[in-house]
């Protein structure tokens, strides 16, 4: 009975010897972590996704209504300033055209025509103003009544109006030759915008309508892009938006040829974030750009913000409390472990954060997470020689 319980009691001693080893041995030798080293010349990279875009993509139209009579450019065709694209049928606007010219030649004949008759009243009028001076002569040495001499007078009032009339009817005329001009101006016009032409050098993105179509006014019949403008419109995560700047480089990867890479610059930075997805547009130039660019396709962007001649960095991983500015890693300082609190700076686009402060002398920042990380435990660098 008495060996029974002192083999249980050895069990039980044995037991917990053991767990007391296992223990010591497991949170008491040294344990070996991975240590960041400062790295040189390292290039700060945002990531980003977008799409190819253009700045001056134009969807244009007539400026009247009307039936279309032909279509001579289709998708993919590159075409010119001035070059003529559409026509619609015309024949009631050249119609219109060819009764202004009319009415212009009416106008000019009929102010001939009221010309004429203004030197007619004028030579009316030195007539009666002769015969008048005479009939006075006579009428002061009594020759003739004095009745006859007022009726001399009153013809000469008279042939005076006639004359302003005449004067006047010229200036009417002369009004409606202007107003006649205008409106062959103006048919002229409508006429002119029976043509749709290129307003400036592009490819045609898309073709709207088709001969035959009856349009109205400002109806899209083609969608333009200027090709000269074409760039890449980026969406970049808020956390990482911060270093952005115009001007700063960047490398963009199209999902067509994700071989090539187009390099670029920062052209402009939107103002306004988008708050659903908390992401900030930057629009980028290439530098030298695909020979074909397709309006919509996935790219890839990467902007490179800054380069830090020197740089600790650390994974995001090995961070705890990490709020983009401060955060607390562990460190070896003495071949022990200790968990300091730090300040953060740059983050690279590999999810590694550059630390600016907070680290003690001679410390070295532990890089990989690990249940065994526990302050004060001894610790021993990967890569370093046994004392």
């Amino acid at each position: 009975m008495m060996g029974a319980k002192i083999k249980v009691l050895l069990v039980a001693v044995a037991v917990v010897a053991t767990g007391v080893l296992a223990y010591v041995l497991l949170t008491k030798r040294p344990i070996v972590v991975p240590v960041a080293a400062v790295e040189r010349n390292v290039a700060v990279k945002v990531y980003g996704l977008g799409t190819v875009e253009a700045r001056i993509v134009s969807k244009i139209g007539f400026e009247v209504g009307g039936a279309l009579a032909d279509l001579s450019v289709d998708s993919g065709d590159v075409v010119t300033r001035g070059q003529e694209l559409a026509r619609l049928h015309r024949d009631a606007q050249q119609a219109r055209v060819a009764r202004a010219k009319a009415a212009i030649a009416a106008t000019a004949a009929n102010t001939r025509k009221a010309k004429a008759n203004v030197e007619k009243a004028r030579a009316v009028l030195a007539q009666r103003q002769a015969d008048d001076t005479r009939q006075q002569e006579l009428a002061g040495r009594n020759a003739i009544s004095r009745q006859t001499a007022e009726e001399a007078k009153r013809d000469v009032e008279v042939a005076a109006a006639e004359l302003t009339v005449a004067q006047t009817e010229v200036d009417v005329l002369v009004s409606q030759a202007a107003d006649a001009a205008a409106a062959l101006d103006y048919e002229t016009a409508v006429l002119k915008q029976h043509v749709l032409q290129a307003p400036f050098d592009a490819v045609v993105v898309a073709r709207h309508a088709e001969a035959g179509a009856v349009v109205r006014t400002g109806d899209a019949i083609f969608t333009l892009m200027d090709p000269k403008t074409v760039w890449t419109l980026a969406y970049i995560d808020e956390e990482r938006a911060g270093a952005l700047a115009v001007g700063q480089p960047a490398e963009v990867r199209l999902r067509s040829m994700p071989h090539d890479v187009y390099r670029g610059k920062v052209a402009r930075i939107g103002i306004e974030s988008d708050r659903a997805n908390e992401e900030r547009r930057v629009w980028i130039t290439c530098d030298k750009c695909p020979p074909q660019a397709f309006l919509g396709e996935q790219a890839e962007v990467r902007i490179t913000v800054d380069e830090l001649p020197e740089a600790l960095l650390v994974p995001e991983a090995a961070i705890s409390g990490f709020d983009g500015h401060q955060g607390r890693v562990f460190v070896v300082v003495d071949r022990k472990l200790v968990q300091v609190p730090v300040t953060f700076g740059h983050r690279t686009e590999d999810a590694r954060v550059e630390i600016v402060s907070g680290l003690p002398d001679g410390a070295s920042v532990v890089t990989a997470p690990s249940k065994g990380l526990v302050e004060g435990r001894a610790a021993r660098m990967a890569g370093e020689t046994r004392p």
